[in-house]
């Protein structure tokens, strides 16, 4: 019988709280000594247990979010909730197992150097978890920084703890929108960086409470992991008590502000000017991006601008646009030709999605501020919004602020030669749009066999801790191979995006970024496209694959698939 608080009402008791504490305590000591073998037992012991709730899992995410658990749209719950969840557990448990026989993780291929002189890890495909089939033409590495040399570590120094280090415990606040950050952010901070967790869950998820308790007890029998609920009050007793060594903390950059530099207006500009901090703990963080989709002027096949559309589209309804990943920012030339031909196929298939229940607080306030209209709906719902041609001077706030809210809006360059336009492109994004998460560079094919040197050179300048090209960034989340979090440029004055990365199951130390490449238009259709007709049996299908992966698992997925 645990003593920490499992409801709301306990969660204000500083006794409670300090039960967790000394739980955790002992289960930090405890995982000073831990096997590799018994970590991997850990992580397998959970998977199981995360297949025997995932439909519990999705079915409490689609009602707290008013969507249909059987139906497509189910699919972003499930396969941002216990498949991502799953792939994660079974990646990390399988690079504990090959530390411990072979000494390092095995990566799915060879590290390269591209033609600036970088190191690139390959991270994608895994061939053990059949990627090379679900994932058919995207492939991603983690470029490393510029500075890594031939001889300099790749991974991390150390897969246990070193023996004279200090136990510790951290805090980590969980987000609300999307149910597998939580418990990802918290297994992170266990298994890379060897310390018990404290998660508090936000306000607007805390219904995965039971099912989080329930998939994850092998790691709260082992004290490592302690799960609450609670308010403001509690949450503010948690990131400032003396035993709490690190925070961690998923969400906006105001509430990191708020928790490192007081709330009060005037004390956190005199604090910063001071560098005061009010934490002493150690902080990372995943924070907000105004995210820029960059397309490079060129010509494009009717099927590639389609295929382009339907991912930015699916990039701004998913989770219905309450995600850090959301395009916030369509980048074009002026004097691309098929500019209007593009955006009219966008706006195309946004009308074809239903709009979603706005069930994210300060919803409708965000949608007014970001789209300049109010939107009085009595079922609850806001329409997927597209502004064109936006200027920094005339709306400043959609270039500098994260709406976190169903609206996009598109920019226009003066610069005509692809060239020429992606040179001003990475300078246009690296200084006027606040964040540095993600970014997504369409470009032609003509143009990318030819200009291999300039397209690397681009992703090189970008300050974005992920740089996908073709794709949605909304994937390098999912594939939990590739490090998570803001470009590495972060401090705690100026965090952007986030300091730190999670996920990162090969353990890669030195990270510029996350590179994901893929082609202009796939098949079949993307699961994660919001026109897949049965993307929710195609995820279920995956969360199967995932619980005992065996090729026969392949064939309800390619069935379903192909069905969509």
């Amino acid at each position: 019988m645990h003593a920490c608080p499992s409801t709301s009402q306990h969660n204000s008791n500083d006794q409670s709280l300090d039960a967790c504490i000394s739980e955790l305590t002992r289960g930090a000591h405890r995982l000073r000594t831990l096997s590799l073998a018994s970590r991997s037992d850990l992580l397998d012991a959970c998977a199981t247990r995360v297949g025997r709730v995932a439909d519990a899992w999705v079915r409490a995410a689609c009602g707290a979010k008013q969507i249909d658990a059987d139906q497509a749209t189910a699919a972003e719950e499930i396969l941002a909730g216990p498949s991502s969840m799953m792939r994660y557990l079974r990646l990390l448990s399988q690079t504990y197992r090959d530390v411990e026989t072979r000494g390092m993780p095995n990566l799915p291929g060879k590290i390269r150097t591209n033609s600036l002189g970088r190191r690139c890890v390959p991270i994608m495909p895994v061939k053990h978890l059949y990627d090379p089939l679900i994932f058919m033409g995207l492939q991603a590495e983690v470029w490393l920084k510029a500075d890594s040399k031939a001889d300099d570590p790749v991974f991390v120094h150390s897969w246990l703890p070193e023996a004279n280090a200090r136990s510790r415990i951290a805090g980590v606040l969980g987000a609300g929108n999307v149910s597998a950050i939580p418990a990802t952010d918290a297994f992170h901070k266990i298994f890379l960086e060897h310390e018990a967790v404290l998660l508090k869950l936000n306000p607007v998820n805390d219904y995965l409470f039971p099912i989080f308790q329930d998939a994850f007890q092998p790691l709260i029998d082992a004290d490592l992991l302690r799960i609450v609920r609670g308010n403001h009050e509690f949450g503010e007793a948690m990131v400032r008590h003396p035993d709490i060594d690190s925070l961690h903390l998923t969400g906006s950059n105001l509430t990191h502000d708020a928790i490192v530099w007081g709330t009060d207006a005037e004390e956190r500009s005199q604090r910063r000017r001071d560098n005061q901090p009010l934490v002493t703990q150690s902080i990372t963080s995943e924070l907000g991006n105004v995210t820029p989709w960059v397309i490079v002027p060129g010509e494009y096949s009717r099927r590639q601008l389609l295929a382009q559309a339907e991912h930015v589209a699916s990039s701004i309804v998913n989770n219905a646009s309450f995600n850090c990943i959301a395009t916030k920012m369509i980048v074009t030339s002026r004097h691309w030709r098929q500019r209007d031909e593009f955006l009219e196929l966008v706006d195309s298939v946004l009308r074809k999605i239903p709009p979603r229940v706005a069930y994210y607080p300060g919803a409708h306030d965000r949608f007014r501020r970001a789209a300049g209209v109010e939107a009085v709906r009595d079922d609850g719902t806001l329409p997927w919004t597209l502004i064109r041609d936006s200027k920094p001077s005339e709306q400043p706030h959609l270039f500098l602020e994260e709406s976190f809210v169903c609206v996009c809006a598109e920019t226009q360059l003066d610069e005509g030669s692809p060239d020429a336009f992606l040179d001003a492109a990475v300078d246009f994004v690296n200084d006027k749009l606040f964040g540095t998460l993600c970014a997504t560079i369409t470009v032609p094919n003509s143009y990318r066999k030819q200009h291999q040197k300039e397209i690397e050179q681009a992703i090189d300048r970008l300050r974005y801790g992920a740089v996908c090209i073709n794709q949605w960034s909304g994937i390098v989340f999912g594939l939990m191979t590739p490090p998570w979090g803001g470009h590495h440029s972060a401090t705690i004055q100026s965090p952007q995006s986030g300091i730190g990365h999670v996920h990162n199951t090969f353990g890669l130390t030195n990270i510029d970024k996350t590179v994901l490449f893929g082609p202009l238009a796939s098949f079949p259709k993307p699961v994660w496209f919001p026109t897949h007709q049965t993307s929710h049996r195609v995820g279920r299908s995956l969360i199967s694959l995932y619980q005992r992966p065996s090729p026969l698992r392949l064939l309800p997925i390619f069935f379903h698939a192909l069905r969509g």
